[in-house]
């Protein structure tokens, strides 16, 4: 039986052409931050005008005396209340970033914050669906605006609209942030 036997040669490096900046294997460069991303002055914008709308609506909402009545109203409030806590806890880790001039762009961040964005945007989302179509239920189809709190829910439902208007470019600047890897 025939059977070679492994060895080593050395093997020198070929000579680069053109003063040896067209080397593909140098280090990458990475994309700068957009504002907007975890650890930009963008994204604390963000941050802030969600926990401050969502804050709005919890607010709005729970200082009416009838909301518990509707399972939509109390989700709305469970909802804004979750945005609040998430938008909050994320401004202040987006401060401390910004404070020790430190990029959050590892995987398991961007991930992290994408998929807390996705989640409470949606929740958002769809507590203002639910709250605005019982508003109109109570407006336009019972008639009942006097004798229920409707400006109050009108202005819960708009707030959490507003909400989550602004957690939506959140969570695409962190999901395309991960796409793009």
């Amino acid at each position: 039986m025939n059977v070679s036997h492994a060895s080593v040669h050395p093997v020198e490096d070929p000579p680069t052409t053109g003063g040896g900046n067209n080397n593909n294997n140098g280090p990458r460069v990475r994309m700068k931050d957009v504002q907007g991303m975890p650890g930009t002055k963008g994204g604390l914008a963000l941050r802030v005008s969600q926990f401050f709308f969502a804050a709005a609506a919890l607010a709005v909402m729970s200082t009416t005396s009838d909301f518990p009545s509707v399972t939509a109203f109390c989700y709305l409030v469970a909802a804004a209340g979750l945005q609040c806590l998430w938008s909050l806890m994320l401004a202040i880790v987006d401060i401390y970033a910004l404070l020790v001039m430190r990029s959050l762009q590892n995987y398991q961040v961007v991930s992290l914050f994408a998929v807390g964005d996705g989640i409470t945007s949606t929740l958002t989302f769809a507590a203002a669906c639910a709250s605005a179509g019982i508003t109109v239920l109570i407006d336009n189809d019972l008639n009942s605006c006097s004798e229920n709190h409707c400006l109050q829910f009108e202005t819960a439902t708009a707030m959490a609209f507003i909400s989550w208007f602004t957690a939506l470019p959140s969570f695409l600047l962190n999901f395309w942030s991960l796409a793009s890897r």
